[in-house]
């Protein structure tokens, strides 16, 4: 049985393609990740030379962190560190649960340095919600079919030009990677909530071989100018 909490399933390896691809991590970099859970990728950095830190909002799942990590519980709204220190800020499947996406980008904003980068992952919209609403009405009863648009749950999916004019409103310049994600992880949810007729629809129609703006996922380098 698909045992969905297990750590090597979900986008990590997506997540460090699409980190590999950027180019950024060649050098030792000074990085922030928002929404760093249990640390997995936190630790895979820091082996690699890169000087991290991290927050989350979940003190159960920094307790669970690598000890010895630069970890805190804080908001993505409101970052507790000084201004122009990171060359990075990272953030995967966070930037959708914070309610105040712009307060959040002018955080983001204020800790970077001078030309830095922005790089993060989140679902697309349009392909969320549909996908979101049996998920929830599946598990929780009609009633609740979508109290997944509530805090803390997916309250700021955006569209790929949704994304573009909310990074260009904050002087951002905004690219767009071609990252797969449909793995064994990802059927096991389409199986678990839509069934056979939902897995027979990944066959006909792989969410990775769609036009960038119609991906299930985008992946953003975003960088200051």
């Amino acid at each position: 049985m698909l045992d969905l909490e297990r750590q090597d399933w979900g986008n990590f390896a997506s997540n460090i393609e699409f980190l590999e691809r950027t180019g950024l991590l060649q050098s030792p970099k000074r990085i922030l990740e928002i929404g760093c859970g249990e640390g997995r990728l936190l630790q895979a950095l820091h082996e690699a030379g890169h000087q991290i830190s991290a927050i989350d909002s979940e003190r159960d799942a920094l307790d669970q962190c690598p000890p010895g990590l630069d970890v805190q519980v804080a908001d993505g709204a409101k970052l507790p560190f000084d201004d122009n220190c990171f060359d990075l800020v990272l953030s995967f499947d966070v930037l959708e649960h914070i309610p105040d996406t712009d307060r959040h980008l002018e955080e983001v904003r204020r800790v970077l340095k001078p030309n830095g980068h922005y790089l993060l992952q989140t679902p697309n919209k349009w392909a969320n919600i549909p996908f979101e609403m049996v998920r929830w009405s599946t598990l929780y009863g009609i009633k609740r079919t979508f109290d997944f648009l509530k805090p803390p749950q997916h309250c700021a999916l955006h569209s790929y030009y949704q994304l573009r004019r909310r990074f260009l409103k904050h002087q951002f310049d905004i690219e767009f990677f071609d990252i797969g994600v449909v793995n064994a992880y990802f059927i096991g949810k389409v199986k678990m909530h839509l069934g056979r007729p939902g897995v027979f629809m990944l066959k006909i129609i792989n969410p990775d071989r769609l036009p960038i703006p119609l991906r299930t996922n985008f992946y953003v380098r975003a960088q200051l100018h």
